[in-house]
């Protein structure tokens, strides 16, 4: 049985949902203000594009790159902001470290979703 690209997408948006349900369930309220939750939320976020990107690149013709600089960047900040003593870094920028990552995952994704309707 194969499965058609417009039910792959639903399937994995559906799986990707499942997995922003259960870190949203089995996560408290009090855990979401910290930097580790926002990073995990963006990630999954980013690996829903990146799915997106992975299944709708059937065309060569159309294929759409991600900004891996931008990834890389995202990569940094989200390492640096889950683990500050590491790097010798105080607790008070661990929050613009989140930020940075989360900006950079957005902006990852945004310029993948334009090109996307741009090439639709």
């Amino acid at each position: 049985m194969t499965v058609s690209g417009g039910r792959r997408t639903v399937i994995a948006s559906g799986l990707l949902c499942c997995a922003l349900i259960l870190v949203v369930l089995f996560t408290s309220p009090a855990a979401f203000r910290s930097p580790a939750a926002v990073v995990v939320m963006a990630l999954i976020g980013t690996a829903a594009v990146l799915v997106q990107l992975r299944l709708r690149n059937d065309d060569p013709q159309r294929s759409v790159r991600p900004p891996i600089w931008l990834n890389i960047l995202g990569i940094i900040f989200s390492v640096a902001a889950l683990f500050p003593a590491v790097f010798h870094l105080g607790m008070r920028f661990a929050q613009p470290l989140a930020l940075g990552a989360v900006s950079s995952f957005a902006a990852s994704s945004a310029i993948i979703l334009h090109s996307f309707r741009k090439h639709s």
